[in-house]
C-alpha cells in the first residue's frame, strides 16, 4: 500500500488543513475527492464540516465539544516535550484522529471520479444586458464576440471548488485563449447568475454580490437555495457545459426557476 502524502497546518483553534498536492489538475481533484470522501467516514465528537478546495482540505471542529468529549484526564495528559511539559489541546486529539484515519487509506478504494458520468448543462444568455463585458473581452482578444461565445461553450468544465460566496463555483479547463484579466475596479453589485471570466477561470455568480470578473453571460438557473437539499446546484467534482441561449428562453427559464435563492 502507497502511503498517502500530505502536509497539515492549523486553521485557528477549530480547524486542520490538509495539502494533498501542489498543481490544479484532474488527478489533483481526484485525489482531494477521494480522501474527503474517505475522512467523511469517520467523523468524530465536534466535527463540523469538510471543505475540499484546488489542493487542499480543511477539517472544521467544535474545539469544546471535542474537550468535552475526553475526559479531563485524558485532554490535560501531560507529556514530555523538549521546552517542558505540555499538555494534549483539542487540536492535538483532532490532528491524531485524522493521522490515524489517513494511515489506512488507500488510493483507489472510494472510487471517487474527477469526472462523473453526467454532465449538467447551464443555459446562459451572453452578451448584451446579460453579459456587459462581452465585447471587451472579444476586443480584448481581437476576435468577434461569437468567437468567445463558441469557445467559452466548447468545453466541458470540472468544478474544482466551491467558494468565495455560497454555492459559487470555480470551473477549470477553460480555453487559454480566453484568459482575461480582471476588472482593474470590481462591481459593487452584480446580477444573480452571472458568468465571468476572471485570469485563467470562468465562473458563475449565485446570487447579488460584488466582483470583478468579467461578465459574459448570465444562467436562469438557481444555483444556491439554501432551503434545497444540498443547498447548492453544482458540487466539487461535477462537470458543467454552457449552453447558448436566447434572451427569450432566459425569460422563460427565469419565470419557472422562481429566483436564485436568495
Amino acid at each position: 500500500m502507497t502511503k498517502l502524502h500530505y502536509e497539515w497546518h492549523h486553521l485557528g483553534d477549530s480547524a486542520i488543513v490538509l495539502t494533498l498536492g501542489t498543481s490544479i489538475d484532474l488527478s489533483t481533484l481526484d485525489l482531494v475527492r477521494q480522501v474527503t470522501a474517505y475522512l467523511e467516514k469517520y467523523p468524530f465528537a465536534g466535527f463540523i464540516e469538510l471543505v475540499s478546495a484546488y489542493t487542499t482540505i480543511t477539517i472544521y471542529y467544535d474545539p469544546v465539544a471535542v474537550y468535552e468529549h475526553f475526559s479531563d484526564a485524558e485532554v490535560h495528559r501531560k507529556h514530555e516535550h523538549p521546552a517542558g511539559e505540555n499538555y494534549l489541546l483539542p487540536c492535538d486529539k483532532v490532528l491524531q484522529h485524522i493521522q490515524r484515519c489517513l494511515d489506512g487509506f488507500e488510493m483507489g478504494n472510494e472510487k471517487q471520479s474527477s469526472q462523473n458520468e453526467e454532465c449538467i448543462e447551464i443555459p446562459v444568455c451572453y452578451g448584451g444586458e446579460f453579459g456587459p463585458d462581452l465585447a471587451a473581452v472579444a476586443a480584448y482578444h481581437s476576435v468577434t464576440e461569437e468567437e468567445i461565445i463558441a469557445r467559452h461553450t466548447a468545453l466541458v468544465y470540472p468544478v474544482y471548488m466551491i467558494g468565495f460566496a455560497p454555492g459559487f463555483p470555480y470551473l477549470g479547463g477553460m480555453d487559454k485563449q480566453l484568459n482575461t484579466p480582471r476588472k482593474a475596479v470590481p462591481r459593487p453589485r452584480i446580477p444573480a447568475g452571472s458568468v465571468g471570466i476572471g485570469g485563467a477561470q470562468t465562473g458563475i455568480y449565485p446570487f447579488e454580490t460584488p466582483g470583478g470578473w468579467n461578465l459574459i453571460g448570465r444562467t436562469p438557473l438557481a444555483l444556491f437555495q439554501p432551503e434545497s437539499a444540498p443547498p447548492s446546484l453544482l458540487r466539487v467534482g461535477d462537470r458543467v457545459k454552457f449552453i447558448a441561449i436566447t434572451p427569450e428562453q432566459f425569460h422563460f427559464s427565469a419565470e419557472r426557476n422562481q429566483g436564485y435563492g436568495l
